[in-house]
């Protein structure tokens, strides 16, 4: 390979730039690379404070979940399929679990604030990351503000008992301020916030549904599913796919990555702990449910599903004041889940605007409480316009196509990587996923099964992502980012130009080696370059005598060109 004096001098130029090495500085092929800057992947994971454990991790995810996947969903659930509601939320969480893995590999190589766009924006470039991080954006605070609506109903009741009165949209609009303002003082009164009212709600749903069981009043042949015909697999897909969006909690705490401490081990150990918990609870709280309530109490007098079934459940089990009891843990619970959505949300924007695809205000951290109030602020905002002007139950079908297509998408972002790894170096999660590549074939076919069986909600949703995205992505983040060739690229050019593959790989050895920056090598630098290229098993005196021939001039160092040479040179020999 034959490059110019400028072709080198562009090179060259890109490749000193900073002092931190990333791979990406090798994503162009010779030809194109000059005026590319290029910059490290965490280069500024270190802008927020880690300081959550894994107990924590476990307990905003959780946090999450306990809302309206139990406290709204069941009856909606139940509307759709009968007795099987349970099983959809077996089958859903069957299709979250690769993606749960994936993204637990993903998170722990790439550990900072922004959570599954990150990924997707690093694995498939700018444009794509910019569709995805709004969907995502959207859907978290979707979500929350679903879970406003169902605090809402909750609310209704009891002060119904108590003889007060305020609309279910003032009392959503009321806490959505309050929630607003604890997440801008910070993630640890979040915390402290969260962690007794996720404890109390799942004792108290643990206890109703033990209660259901000992009592003897359930009635366990209703929660027999119906699936004879096609229609019913057909619904019992739609039915899964409504309620997947309940475990969208189970990987939310991605997106805080970069406040998370020893994320290697808390991240994965966080998401896979709180899916076994909550899927599991599901399953048993919503069977118990089905058995214990009439079948005309999933309904109201309109004949719509309620949307506050766990009262009507404790009612059943324990009576009135039971559920007086049920319905003010569901309105904390609700408050809790609001705030690790708007926590969640908030970083998307975050993210997206510290990579130049969001103008860089939301960027900014509150000096005193070290949080993106910006970004808090504004996700609040669309959160008061969604509960003002937006059907709820297609508030959770769209969530859930959301969260869906990005399960999907940690898949195949997986996939790629391991296959792009060694021209994109700084790929090195501390957690691998397990049953690779079965398991990411598994998630992508379950979950585009689910997508079409939600049908035209998921397309309407994910075409107004992308038109969205696309036209804030030309018309504001394109002419701001920095061009790069992505792991996406890379995995096809595997299959279409492999020899420009091997160029990269071999650049990427090249530019690790040199740790000073000066575009040459000396013979212990030499040294380490091949080994990272897999040559460490050689002799070195035979890699001594390559290195010897490469330095023409004799002056014990050799530059780029010389070295692909000798790369080139000592596999002749081989």
């Amino acid at each position: 390979m034959h490059w110019s004096d400028t072709e080198q001098k562009n090179i060259e130029g890109m490749f000193n730039i900073g002092c931190c090495f990333d791979s990406n500085m090798v994503n162009r092929s010779p030809k194109d690379l000059g005026g590319i800057v290029l910059q490290p992947i965490d280069k500024f994971s270190g802008t927020l404070e880690r300081r959550l454990g894994l107990f924590s991790v476990i307990v905003i995810s959780l946090s999450a979940m306990i809302g309206s996947g139990l406290f709204v969903l069941p009856s909606l659930a139940y509307a759709e399929v009968g007795g099987g509601a349970w099983l959809a939320y077996v089958i859903a969480a069957l299709v979250v679990i690769p993606g749960a893995i994936s993204k637990s590999e993903l998170a722990s190589a790439m550990p900072t604030s922004g959570g599954s766009y990150v990924y997707i924006e690093r694995v498939f470039g700018p444009l794509f990351g910019t569709m995805m991080g709004l969907a995502l954006w959207a859907s978290f605070l979707l979500k929350a503000a679903f879970a406003l609506i169902g605090f809402s109903a909750y609310l209704m009741f009891v002060q119904a008992e108590y003889g007060e009165y305020v609309t279910s949209l003032e009392a959503a609009l009321g806490m959505l301020v309050i929630i607003s303002i604890v997440n801008i003082l910070g993630i640890k009164r979040v915390k402290v916030v969260q962690t007794p009212i996720v404890a109390v709600a799942l004792i108290f749903l643990i206890g109703l549904t033990i209660m259901a069981v000992i009592n003897g009043d359930a009635d366990w042949s209703r929660i027999e599913p119906t699936l004879e015909t096609s229609s019913d697999w057909i619904d019992m897909g739609e039915t899964a796919a409504l309620v997947l969006v309940s475990y969208a909690g189970v990987t939310k705490v991605a997106a805080i990555g970069g406040e998370i401490k020893d994320p290697g081990r808390n991240l994965p150990g966080g998401i896979l702990t709180s899916l076994a918990i909550g899927a599991t609870l599901y399953a048993l709280i919503v069977a118990a449910m089905i058995a214990v309530i009439p079948d005309s109490s999933f309904f109201d007098s309109s004949g719509h599903a309620i949307e506050d079934p766990v009262r009507v459940f404790a009612y059943e089990v324990g009576g009135h004041n039971v559920s007086i009891l049920a319905a003010i843990v569901a309105i904390l619970t609700m408050t809790s889940m609001s705030l690790a959505g708007i926590l969640a949300a908030s970083r998307y924007l975050f993210a997206m605007s510290r990579d130049y695809l969001l103008p860089e205000a939301l960027e900014k951290v509150h000096e005193k409480y070290e949080t993106p109030h910006l970004a808090i602020i504004l996700t609040a905002i669309m959160m008061a316009f969604a509960l003002i002007t937006i059907d709820v139950h297609a508030v959770a079908e769209y969530a859930s196509g959301f969260q869906i297509m990005a399960y999907v998408l940690m898949c195949i972002s997986v996939m790629v990587m391991r296959k792009a790894t060694s021209s994109h170096a700084w790929y090195q999660p501390s957690y691998s996923s397990p049953f690779y590549p079965l398991l990411q074939l598994f998630g992508i076919a379950s979950g585009c099964s689910l997508l079409y069986f939600m049908g035209l909600e998921a397309f309407y949703g994910a075409t107004t992502a992308f038109i969205v995205g696309g036209i804030l992505y030309f018309g504001y983040g394109k002419n701001r980012i920095n061009p790069q060739i992505t792991p996406w690229e890379t995995f096809g050019l595997q299959y279409t130009d492999p020899e420009e593959v091997e160029t990269r790989r071999r650049l990427t050895a090249f530019y690790a080696a040199d740790i000073d920056g000066n575009g040459e090598l000396n013979l212990a630098q030499y040294f380490s370059a091949m080994e990272a290229l897999g040559y460490s098993s050689d002799s070195q005196r035979e890699l001594r005598a390559v290195f010897d021939e490469a330095d023409t001039d004799g002056n014990g160092i050799i530059d780029m060109k010389e070295f692909v040479a000798s790369v080139a040179k000592h596999e002749s020999l081989d």
